[in-house]
C-alpha cells in the first residue's frame, strides 16, 4: 500500500467476474445489441463529479476507512466549500484535513503538519487493518506541536497522534504499508531509528525497527502487502535491491525482506514505479517516464506467478492507481495511446478506466487539468463506502475537474449517473433519388460507450427508428439510416436524439432535405469511381462532415469553420466550407493503415499569398503531426505541390498558380506508375520513380497540418480559402476518370 489508498489497508475489492466489453463501431441497427445502460459494464462509477470541497495546494496521499471518512495529506494550508473561489471562505487545514465521504464535507478531525525550516509536506497515509490507527509519512517534524521525525501515527478515535509511535527517519517518507503488526515504507531516507536503512524499512507498530531490509539504491516511491501477507511489493527509481539488479520494480519476502523476484531489464530505465495496488489476482504499476522512448502506462502482473499479464503503453505518467469491480481506474496525464489502438497524441487527458483483465480503455472519461506544481493532474485515488453508495476520490495538482473550477480534490460515486450524452450531430443527402440518406455523427458521453438513437420526422412525437452504436471520445463513428418512405420532390426535417439509458440528449435541430427525382451527376461519378471517403460539406454550425459514400468515414471539423458557402464548386444544392488559414481544418474519424495506391481529389478555391496544406495523411488529429505525407499543399505564389515521403521527401510541383479566386479541381495520385497531379482536369505534373511512401497508421486531413522540412515551405501550416468535394480512393484514378469529373462540375 503506499499514496494511492482505499479502504484501511489500501487494498481494494477482490476483483469481480470480469463482464463482456464492446469493441468496435456499430454502423446500424445490429440484432442482438444490448440496449443503451447508464455505465458501460463493467464500469460501476459515473463521470459525474460530486460536490466537494477544496484545497489551497496539492493533494498528495489519501486513505479511506470503513465509516467513511477519507483522509488526504499533502502540501496546502487550507480548505474552502465547494464552489468558492480561491483565498475566499478558507479554513485553516495544514497539509492535511478529513472530510465525510457521502458530503464531502470537513469532518471535526483537524491536524496540522509541520517543520521549524522548509516546507512541511504530508507524501503516504495508511489505515492499520482495524481503523484504529492513521499513519502519516513525508517531510515534517510535529503534529499538533508533538514532535515526530518525517512519520507518525494517529488515534483515529480521538483525532490525535500516538504518543507511544517514535522513531526517527532521517529524509521524506513517500510510501506506507500497514498490516497487524508491521508498517512498511519507503522514500529518500537512508536511516532508520539511527540505524542503515536505504529507501525501504519495516518497523513494528510499536515503533520498533524490524531486521526486515530492503535496501535499494535509489528513491522508494510505492509499498503494497501481497494479500496473502507473504510479499510486499516495492516500486520506485532504484536500478538494485539488496544488491541484485531490478528497476523500478521488485517483490521481496515480507518478513526478511529477501529478494523474491528481480526485473532486470523489465521497465526501462528512462522510467520508474509511481504506484502499486492489488486486488485478489493481480498488482498493477503506475510509471512514469522520462525524456524519448519512454514507458508511462500501466502493468498488471500475476500474483501466484509474479509474471506480467499485460501492459499498455499510452504517454503520459501514470501517478495513481485503484481497482473497483474489476476496473482499474488511473490518474495520469496521458494523451496519446495510438500504440494501443486508441487515441493519438492530443492534450491529455487525466482519468482512465481499463478491465483488470485487458488494457483497452474502457469508456470512463472524466476530466481534469494539469493544475499546478509539475504540473501533471491527478497525484493520488481511494475509495470508499457510505450510506448505500460506493464513492471514488481523486486528489492532486488540478484546479479544474469536468471543466469547471474545482481545486485539489474531487469524488465520484455509483450512482446516480446524470449526465447526457451530446446532442448529435446530424446531416441528409439525397444524392440518390427516391430516398433520403440520414446521417450522424455519434455522440459522446463520459461514462457510457454504448448509446442509443432515436430519430423523428417531420416533428413526430414517436420515432421513426431506433438504433444503437458505439462511441468514445476520439472515435465518434458516423451512423446512417436511409428512409425510403418517401417521393420525389417531397421536403423532410429530421432531428435525432441520443440516450444513454437514463439521461437523454435534447433533440438535434431539424434538417430539412427534398427528394430527388434522378440521381446527382458529380457525386454519382464519384461514388461510382469507387471513393471510400467523400465529404461534401453541407452541413452547419457542428463538428461534422458527413461521408456520403458507403465507407461512413465522417470528418471532424476544428474551430469552427465557415459553414455552407456558396456558390459551391459543383452546381446543384451543395455547399462548400471555408477555412481561415490559421486553425480550422478537418480530419477523418477513421485511423487507418499507410495507403499504398491511392488518389485524393478536392476542389480549392483562394487569393491566399500564404500558401498552406490542402489535403495529406497525418498521424495526429487533435494536434500538428509528427508524420506526414500524402499530401498537397499550396506555396505562397499559388503553385501546387504533390509531395510522398520515401527515404526523403519526394515531390511534384505544378508551373502555374492557382490562388486567382476561382474554384479549381485538384487531384493527386500514388500507385505502380508513380505520383501525378491534376489541376482542372488536366496532367499537370507527375514523376514515375516515386511508386511508394512512408509507412504509419494515420488520418486523412482537410485544410492544414504540419509542413516542416518540406521544400518550398509555405508561409502558413493551414489553408486559407474556400474547399469543397472532397474524395479519397483506394486506388488510382486514371487521366480519363479526372477529366470526366472535372466535366461534370456544370451538372446539375
Amino acid at each position: 500500500m503506499n499514496r494511492t489508498t482505499g479502504r484501511r489497508r489500501g487494498r481494494t475489492r477482490a476483483a469481480f467476474a470480469a463482464l463482456g466489453l464492446f469493441a468496435g463501431a456499430l454502423t446500424a441497427a445490429a440484432s442482438g445489441t444490448p440496449p443503451a445502460a447508464a455505465l458501460t459494464a463493467p464500469v460501476s462509477i459515473t463521470a459525474d463529479n460530486l460536490s466537494t470541497w477544496q484545497t489551497n495546494g496539492i493533494v498528495w496521499s489519501m486513505a479511506a476507512s470503513d465509516d467513511g471518512v477519507v483522509y488526504a495529506g499533502g502540501t496546502f494550508s487550507t480548505v474552502r466549500p465547494p464552489g468558492a473561489a480561491a483565498g475566499t471562505s478558507e479554513q485553516p487545514a495544514v497539509n492535511f484535513a478529513a472530510f465525510d465521504t457521502a458530503t464531502g464535507a470537513p469532518t471535526g478531525c483537524s491536524l496540522s503538519f509541520t517543520l521549524s525550516s522548509g516546507t512541511a509536506t504530508v507524501r503516504a497515509l495508511a489505515l492499520s487493518p482495524d481503523g484504529e490507527t492513521l499513519y502519516a509519512g513525508g517531510r515534517f517534524g510535529a503534529v499538533n506541536g508533538v514532535g515526530v521525525s518525517n512519520i507518525a501515527a494517529i488515534d483515529t478515535a480521538t483525532c490525535t497522534p500516538r504518543q507511544n509511535f517514535k522513531v526517527a527517519v532521517s529524509a521524506t517518507v513517500r510510501a506506507l504499508a500497514v498490516t497487524d503488526d508491521t508498517v512498511y515504507l519507503g522514500g529518500d531516507f537512508k536511516s532508520v531509528a539511527g540505524q542503515a536503512r536505504r529507501f525501504f524499512a519495516a518497523v513494528t507498530t510499536g515503533a520498533a525497527l524490524k531486521p526486515w531490509t530492503a535496501d535499494a539504491d535509489e528513491v522508494g516511491r510505492a509499498v503494497e502487502v501481497t494479500p496473502d501477507g507473504q510479499h510486499v511489493v516495492l516500486g520506485g527509481d532504484f536500478f538494485t535491491v539488496n544488491g541484485t539488479g531490478s528497476h523500478a520494480l521488485a517483490v521481496v519476502n515480507a518478513t526478511t525482506g529477501a529478494l523474491t523476484r528481480s526485473y532486470p531489464g523489465f521497465i526501462p530505465n528512462t522510467s520508474t514505479v509511481q504506484d502499486l495496488t492489488s486486488d485478489a489476482k493481480q498488482f498493477y504499476t503506475a510509471n512514469e517516464g522520462t525524456g524519448g522512448g519512454v514507458f508511462d502506462g500501466r502493468i498488471a502482473l500475476d500474483l501466484t506467478t509474479f509474471d506480467q499479464v499485460w501492459r499498455d503503453t499510452c504517454l503520459g505518467a501514470t501517478q495513481a492507481l485503484l481497482v473497483h469491480n474489476g476496473v482499474l481506474y488511473s490518474g495520469s496525464h496521458a494523451h496519446d495511446c495510438a500504440s494501443m489502438g486508441e487515441f493519438p497524441d492530443q492534450p491529455r487527458k487525466h482519468l482512465l478506466a481499463q478491465s483488470v483483465d485487458d488494457p483497452k480503455l474502457l469508456p470512463w472519461f472524466p476530466d481534469t487539468n494539469d493544475g499546478i506544481g509539475e504540473p501533471v493532474g491527478p497525484r493520488v485515488m481511494a475509495q470508499t463506502d457510505k450510506g448505500g453508495h460506493h464513492y471514488l476520490w481523486v486528489g492532486g495538482e488540478f484546479t479544474t475537474v469536468n471543466s469547471k473550477a474545482q481545486q485539489g480534490l474531487t469524488r465520484f460515486a455509483d450512482g446516480p449517473d446524470t449526465g447526457a450524452p451530446w446532442v448529435p450531430n446530424v446531416s441528409v443527402s439525397t444524392v440518390a433519388p427516391d430516398k433520403v440518406d440520414v446521417n450522424w455523427q455519434t455522440s459522446f458521453d463520459t461514462d457510457d460507450g454504448v448509446l442509443t438513437y432515436r430519430i423523428y420526422k417531420d416533428g413526430a412525437a414517436t420515432p421513426v427508428h431506433t438504433t444503437t452504436g458505439y462511441s468514445v471520445f476520439w472515435d465518434r463513428p458516423q451512423l446512417r439510416w436511409t428512409d425510403t418512405d418517401v417521393a420525389p420532390g417531397e421536403t423532410h426535417t429530421y432531428r435525432i436524439s441520443a440516450s444513454d439509458g437514463t439521461n437523454t440528449s435534447a433533440k438535434s435541430p431539424a434538417v430539412s432535405a427534398t427528394v430527388a427525382s434522378k440521381a446527382a451527376s458529380y457525386p454519382a461519378k464519384v461514388l461510382a469511381d469507387g471513393a471510400t471517403l467523400y465529404w461534401r460539406y453541407d452541413e452547419g454550425t457542428s463538428t461534422f462532415a458527413a461521408d456520403t459514400g458507403p465507407g461512413l468515414d465522417n470528418g471532424f471539423l476544428r474551430n469552427a469553420p465557415s459553414y455552407r458557402q456558396t456558390p459551391a464548386a459543383v452546381a446543384g444544392p451543395s455547399t462548400a466550407i471555408g477555412f481561415n488559414g490559421s486553425t480550422q481544418y478537418a480530419y477523418s474519424n477513421r485511423g487507418r493503415p499507410q495507403p499504398t495506391t491511392f488518389s485524393v481529389e478536392t476542389w480549392i478555391k483562394t487569393t491566399t499569398t500564404r500558401g498552406g496544406k490542402i489535403i495529406g495523411f497525418g498521424s495526429n488529429t487533435m494536434e500538428l503531426s509528427g508524420k506526414y505525407d500524402k499530401h498537397v499543399y499550396m506555396l505562397n505564389n499559388g503553385r501546387l505541390t504533390f509531395g510522398t515521403s520515401h527515404n526523403g521527401g519526394q515531390t511534384v510541383s505544378t508551373t502555374g498558380a492557382y490562388n486567382d479566386g476561382a474554384w479549381h479541381h485538384v487531384v493527386a495520385t500514388q500507385g505502380s506508375g508513380g505520383m501525378a497531379l491534376y489541376v482542372d482536369g488536366q496532367l499537370r505534373a507527375s514523376d514515375a520513380r516515386y511508386t511508394l511512401s512512408q509507412n504509419y497508421t494515420g488520418y486523412w486531413r482537410v485544410g492544414g497540418d504540419n509542413l516542416a522540412t518540406w521544400p518550398n515551405r509555405p508561409t502558413s501550416n493551414y489553408f486559407a480559402g474556400q474547399i469543397d468535394e472532397t474524395a479519397v480512393y483506394p486506388k488510382v484514378l486514371t487521366a480519363a476518370q479526372v477529366s470526366a469529373h472535372y466535366a461534370l462540375r456544370n451538372s446539375a
